[in-house]
């Protein structure tokens, strides 16, 4: 009887002049068992682009059926820019068929996978608990959080529950990395990235955007750096780190001029400028394979050397001094 009055139901409204086609579709394209996704915060644009390309009607393979089907939209509580964000990614979402939850605890019982895409990355330790200890795969927006505490923490956690997480900025992805990856230069001997570093009051200078440049420096020089020196302008910020093996690798953040990323790399073979960034896809393919298989990308002792490093620029900054990583290591513990 259910199944006639639904029926008739939806007989009436194509009569009305709705296409039935379009009422059925939801049912046709409902990811398969597994395959789930779920949003928290929608203070992002970065939470819209990844449900546009995951719901699209003609999603890549590359994604492996995967979908977004619910968002927790709370995001920062206190950073305006973010919480004006909210209401307009929250409709956007919603017309991609999203549906619409009043809590992290409503949203983890109806999807497999999470993206942790808040914009206050003060918020993310608190929300990652609920989804690692529920067993949910996580990845999490830069910044992992907003200090290296909290972001050895969320490891520890993910340790605890065992349930894995990573974390990344889209331009460890920027074109041309994999060349650098695979050795094409042979051994990487140094490097300079540059990023635009918009300071928010709330975070840490680089924990807020800056970090895209650091985390290039990061995928190309790998993991061993030593020590942190900065000079900082109104301006700009210049943060050069040396590595246990001697390298010297430089980030520099830019708040004037040409809003830019890009990256230098110095080899044994040859020296190559990576300057093109191609949008979040890069990304969200990595993403997609450790939802899929449970391995992490990135590993955990890179994210927290990344940390490590930004923290590390703050005291130089205020202390006019190099600082040793290992100093801003046991401060954290």
């Amino acid at each position: 009887m259910y199944k006639r009055r639904s029926f008739l139901k939806m007989a009436a409204i194509a009569g009305a002049g709705v296409s039935m086609t379009s009422m059925i579709e939801p049912f046709i394209s409902a990811p398969a068992a597994g395959k789930r996704v779920g949003i928290i915060g929608l203070d992002t644009s970065h939470a819209v682009a990844f449900t546009k390309t995951l719901n699209a009607e003609a999603a890549s393979a590359d994604y492996l059926g995967y979908k977004v089907v619910a968002a927790y939209p709370k995001g920062s509580l206190d950073i305006k820019s973010s919480v004006d964000r909210v209401p307009g990614y929250t409709e956007e979402v919603k017309k991609l068929g999203v549906e619409i939850v009043g809590s992290v605890e409503e949203l983890i019982k109806k999807v497999d996978v999470v993206l942790l895409e808040t914009n206050d990355g003060r918020l993310h330790l608190q929300q990652a608990i609920p989804v690692l200890k529920a067993g949910k795969r996580l990845f999490i927006d830069k910044p992992i959080a907003a200090s290296l505490a909290d972001a050895s923490k969320i490891f520890k956690a993910s340790e605890q529950y065992k349930t894995p997480v990573f974390s990344s900025s889209s331009l460890r992805y920027i074109t041309g990395i994999d060349d650098v990856l695979s050795g094409k230069l042979g051994k990487v001997v140094g490097a300079q990235t540059y990023s635009p570093s918009v300071l928010e009051p709330t975070h840490p200078d680089f924990f807020w955007y800056g970090i895209h440049g650091v985390e290039m420096l990061f995928t190309v020089m790998g993991t061993g750096c030593k020590s942190v020196s900065r000079v900082h302008t109104a301006d700009t910020d210049v943060v050069t780190g040396v590595w246990e093996d001697g390298r010297v690798g430089t980030f520099r953040g830019t708040r004037s001029g040409k809003k830019d990323y890009g990256c230098t790399v110095f080899g044994e073979k040859s020296t190559v400028t990576l300057t093109q960034f191609k949008g979040y896809d890069p990304l969200l393919k990595h993403i997609i394979d450790f939802f899929d298989t449970g391995v992490v990308p990135v590993d955990p002792k890179e994210t927290l050397e990344i940390c490590a490093f930004m923290e590390a620029a703050d005291v130089s900054k205020k202390t006019g001094m190099a600082v040793s990583m290992e100093s801003v290591f046991k401060k954290a513990k």
